[in-house]
């Protein structure tokens, strides 16, 4: 069976799709992480660090500049703030630690691939160049990953 081909972002969204590569990196550093055996206050260190840094103001910029595309009722925007919410709290809870970083692990790689393969197509099939240069004036990629602690080495 033939793999479709990946459709080709339009450049104002691109700077998202790669905020979904480096979140995708975060998942593949936490599997590396406990296949190492870090320790979990490590791990959970850096998840909350990129957390603040890069996730939050991505779903900030999702919420306020690309959902409005398809508009807050359609049910894939429902289904992404809905998975936004989940990985908030996971992200932001102190307790269970290895339980909620393997959570975060499973449920933001399954969150990107949604937004990837489903929700980023759907928005740029409708977004008008109005709504497109309005999300690309509000995100440019700049991330630094600065962290010091690279347990994942």
């Amino acid at each position: 069976m033939e793999k479709p081909k990946p459709l080709k972002r339009h450049k104002s969204i691109v700077p998202l799709s790669k905020d979904h590569h480096q979140a995708l990196l975060l998942c593949w550093k936490i599997r590396i992480g406990f296949k190492k055996n870090i320790a979990p206050q490590r791990i959970k260190s850096y998840s909350n660090w990129f957390w603040i840094n890069h996730i939050q103001p991505h779903f900030n910029i999702e919420e306020k500049y690309v959902f409005p595309v398809l508009g807050n009722k359609h049910d894939l925007i429902k289904k992404a703030v809905e998975e936004h919410r989940s990985l908030k709290k996971l992200f932001e809870s102190e307790t269970d630690i290895n339980k909620n970083l393997s959570l975060i692990e499973e449920e933001l790689e399954n969150h990107v691939r949604f937004e990837e393969r489903i929700l980023f197509g759907e928005i740029q099939k409708v977004a008008t160049d109005e709504e497109l240069k309005n999300i690309e004036i509000h995100h440019q990629n700049n991330f630094c990953d600065d962290w010091e602690d690279e347990f994942w080495k």
